[in-house]
């Protein structure tokens, strides 16, 4: 299907141990991309039978990461979760941080915004008809 999203790439300083914070937090595989021209890891998020969800990879950052407090410049992926509350343990467990806390999206969802251990901000979301 065109224009579809079909692929995402996360900027890392050190992408060997960011790779370790999104295998720790959402149970990803990733791993070294050998052959390519470039440094690059691939991300797999899921299993390829599995409805939606997306693919992406890690790649090396290209200069220093977002200072504390820039804006966001690029896009910001979200992870539909089961549990909010569980897996914002596992990400402040490994080192990440609350760009912007939890919420209700009424009627809908709870979602709220974090950053990485490389200042890479993503969002969970968790749906729930009952959020107010």
């Amino acid at each position: 299907m065109p224009n579809r999203l079909a692929h995402f790439e996360i900027h890392a300083s050190n992408p060997e141990e960011l790779a370790k914070f999104y295998v720790n937090v959402f149970g990803w595989e990733i791993k070294k991309w050998e052959g390519g021209q470039m440094e690059y890891w691939m991300v797999m998020t899921g299993k390829q039978d599995e409805a939606g969800g997306i693919n992406g990879g890690l790649v090396r950052r290209q200069g220093p990461p977002p200072a504390e407090g820039a804006p966001v410049s690029g896009y910001v992926c979200t992870m539909v979760v089961d549990n909010y509350e569980e897996y914002a343990k596992k990400i402040m467990d490994n080192g990440g941080t609350v760009a912007l806390p939890k919420m209700a999206i009424i009627g809908m969802a709870w979602q709220g915004y974090f950053k990485d251990t490389d200042g890479n901000i993503f969002g969970l979301h968790q749906p729930d008809k009952s959020a107010v």
